[in-house]
């Protein structure tokens, strides 16, 4: 049996909507501690977190079989709640909430149900912002995009 990938993500934005990133952090993959981080020019904190699961998940995908199995630690109760709790009746009511509005995020929401589907995964919330090392890593990485994106746009003016 292959040992448990722990993985760490976060997601943010300079405004909601503004410029984001999202940061995945391996604490024990095959090449030790691995990091990944991207951004987007216009976003929102929901979908940079839930594009920071969807990054993890490809990346252990990525590694090929045997699927090791994935713990997620986020600090999103969003992510966590919404993948393991509301997304079943999201489903079940044809992708709308309880009260009947359109889900947000469906594409992202689908996608990741999707990965989810093809891995052995558990999920975890740990508080932002509370020392946790790797979550702050993954804060860090964050910014640093969002950081770049803001760079760039005034460099362009």
């Amino acid at each position: 049996m292959q040992d448990t990938l722990i993985i760490y993500t976060d997601g943010g934005c300079s405004g909601n909507p503004g410029p984001g990133g999202w940061a995945f952090a391996v604490e024990n993959g095959p090449e030790g501690r691995f990091w990944q981080s991207g951004g987007e020019v216009m976003t929102t904190n929901n979908r940079m977190e839930l594009t920071a699961v969807r990054q993890a998940l490809l990346y252990v995908i990525n590694l090929g079989e045997p699927l090791p199995p994935v713990r997620i630690i986020t600090d999103s109760q969003y992510v966590k709640n919404g993948i393991t709790v509301w997304i079943h009746n999201w489903k079940r009511n044809g992708w709308r909430t309880a009260g009947k509005d359109p889900v947000k995020n469906r594409e992202l929401w689908m996608d990741l149900d999707d990965l989810v589907r093809h891995l052995d995964v558990s999920w975890h919330w740990v508080k932002g912002h509370a020392g946790v090392e790797l979550n702050e890593l993954c804060d860090s990485l964050v910014r640093k995009e969002m950081d770049r994106i803001l760079l760039n746009a005034q460099a362009m003016e």
